[in-house]
C-alpha cells in the first residue's frame, strides 16, 4: 500500500501562488472526481492508476492532495510526478513553475503530516483549531464524491482522533495568537485607538466572524458587514450591534471606513486598485488599514503600493502570530510524541492489511476442503453407513487434507528453507517441540 500527500503551504509558497492553486469550496467534490479520473488514465504509469482514493484539502494557507494506491507501476516517484502534473493541469499552470514549491510526502511521512496538520502543528497559527473543521469538511466532500476507500477513510478517522487527543491532553492551543487577534494588533500600529475608527468586514464566514469578535471587543466607532447576501450580513452584524450593506454598494461606501477586513470565497479580487484610489481621494488621504485574509486574494495586490493605504495579507500576519511560540514548546513536544506513537500504530495497521488476501485465500481453501469432506460424509450416511464410522472418517479426512500442504512443503524443502519451516510450523499449529 502506498500513501501520498502532495501540496504546498504558507512555508513553501507565497500567497501569489497559493491563490492560483486553491480549490473553491464548492468545487472540491468536482476536483476529487477529476483527480480520480486523472490517475485512472491509461497513459499514466502511476502507482495511483489502480486506485480511486483521493481527497483534497484547500484553505488560505495550504492546498494538499491525499491519495492511496495498492499497486506499483513506476514507483512512488511516478505517483508524486503524476500528482504534481494533475495540480498544474487542473489550474492551467506550468508544471515547471509549480513543482519547486510542492512537497511530496510518501508513506509514514504522509500520515505524520496529516496528523500534524489536523492537530494545528503545521499551521501559521500554532495550535489553531480552524484547520480541523476545514479538514473534516474536505473529507466529507471527498467521501460524497466517492474519493474515500478503506485506506483514506481509516487515515482520516485516525487523524481526527489524534487531533482530539492532542488538544485534550496538551496545551497546544494555549497562548495562541489568532489571525483575528493579529489583525487587531496591526491596526493598533496605524491608529492610536480603534474606538475612534469605522470598521468594515467583507464576507460573513467563520474567519470574518472571528475578526468581528476581536474588533468588537475594542469598541470601534462603527462596525459594518458587507456581504453578497444582505440577510446573512445582517445576521452577523446584529450580533455586534453593527449594520450591514450589500457588496454591490461597496464602490460608494468604501471611503467611509478606516479599517477594512476581507475574507470571501471569491475566485477573483472584489476590491480593485481604481476603487481604492477613489476612496482614498474621497477621504482626503486619511489612511486606510486593510487586511486581506482570503486566498485567492480579495484585494488587488497593487493596492498596497498606494501611499495612505496599509495592506496586509495572510503572509504578512505571520510574524505577529508567531509571538508566544516559546510558551508552547513543551506542548509541541508532547503533541509530537503522541503523533509519533499514533503514526507507528497506523503503519502497523497498513502492514497488517497486506496479509488480508493471504488470510482470505487460506479461508477459501479451508472451506473447500471442509465442503468436500462434508459432501463425502453425507453420501456415506445416505448409504446407511454407521454414523460413528462416518464421523471418524470425516475427522481423519479433514486432518489429512489440512496437513497435506505443510507436510509436502517440509518434504520438498532443503537447507535453510527447511530449517525455517521447522521453526515456523510449530508456531502456526501451536505444537510443542
Amino acid at each position: 500500500m502506498h500513501l501520498l500527500a502532495v501540496g504546498l503551504n504558507h512555508t513553501t509558497a507565497p500567497v501569489s501562488l497559493r491563490e492560483k492553486v486553491a480549490f473553491p469550496a464548492d468545487q472540491i467534490g468536482q476536483a476529487v472526481a477529476s483527480a480520480r479520473a486523472w490517475f485512472g488514465r491509461a497513459d499514466l504509469s502511476s502507482t495511483l492508476a489502480q486506485t480511486g482514493e483521493a481527497a483534497i484539502l484547500s484553505t488560505c494557507n495550504r492546498t494538499e492532495l491525499y491519495a492511496a494506491s495498492t499497486a506499483a507501476h513506476g514507483g512512488i516517484d511516478a505517483a508524486i510526478d503524476s500528482t504534481a502534473h494533475f495540480l498544474a493541469d487542473y489550474h492551467k499552470l506550468s508544471y515547471a513553475d509549480l513543482r519547486p514549491f510542492l512537497y511530496a510526502l510518501p508513506q509514514d511521512n504522509a500520515v505524520r503530516h496529516a496528523f500534524r496538520v489536523a492537530s494545528g502543528l503545521d499551521s501559521m497559527v500554532l495550535g489553531e483549531p480552524q484547520i480541523l473543521g476545514q479538514m473534516k469538511d474536505a473529507v466529507r466532500q471527498a467521501d460524497a464524491a466517492g474519493g474515500l476507500g478503506t485506506y483514506l477513510h481509516q487515515l482520516f478517522q485516525r487523524t481526527f482522533a489524534v487531533a482530539k487527543e492532542v488538544r485534550s491532553t496538551t496545551e497546544i492551543g494555549a497562548h495562541s495568537v489568532s489571525m483575528a487577534a493579529a489583525a487587531v494588533r496591526l491596526s493598533q500600529r496605524i491608529f492610536d485607538s480603534i474606538s475612534g475608527q469605522n470598521v468594515l468586514f467583507i464576507g460573513a464566514g467563520e474567519m470574518i466572524e472571528l475578526c468581528a469578535t476581536h474588533f468588537a471587543a475594542q469598541n470601534p466607532k462603527s462596525l459594518t458587514v458587507a456581504n453578497r447576501t444582505l440577510e446573512r450580513g445582517e445576521t452577523l452584524a446584529h450580533r455586534f450591534n453593527g449594520s450591514a450593506l450589500r457588496l454591490a454598494d461597496l464602490p460608494t461606501q468604501l471611503s467611509k471606513f478606516d479599517i477594512v477586513v476581507s475574507c470571501t470565497a471569491s475566485s477573483l479580487p472584489i476590491i480593485g486598485l481604481g476603487l481604492v484610489e477613489r476612496a482614498v481621494k474621497a477621504r482626503r488621504h486619511k489612511p486606510i488599514f486593510m487586511v486581506d485574509l482570503a486566498v485567492p486574494r480579495d484585494i488587488e495586490s497593487e493596492v498596497g503600493r498606494l501611499d495612505d493605504v496599509f495592506l496586509y495579507t495572510v503572509d504578512d500576519l505571520a510574524s505577529v502570530v508567531q509571538s508566544g511560540v516559546e510558551n508552547r514548546q513543551a506542548a509541541v513536544a508532547q503533541a509530537e510524541a503522541i503523533i509519533e506513537t499514533r503514526v507507528q500504530s497506523f503503519m502497523h495497521w497498513i502492514d497488517s492489511r497486506a496479509v488480508v488476501p493471504v488470510i482470505q485465500d487460506l479461508h477459501d481453501a479451508g472451506e473447500s476442503l471442509r465442503m468436500a469432506e462434508l459432501e463425502r460424509a453425507r453420501k456415506l450416511l445416505a448409504k446407511g453407513e454407521d454414523i460413528d464410522a462416518v464421523l471418524d472418517a470425516l475427522s481423519k479426512g479433514l486432518t489429512a487434507k489440512f496437513l497435506h500442504g505443510p507436510q509436502q512443503a517440509l518434504h520438498h524443502a532443503q537447507g535453510d528453507e527447511r530449517a525455517q519451516l521447522v521453526q515456523l510450523l510449530p508456531q502456526l499449529f501451536r505444537t510443542k517441540r
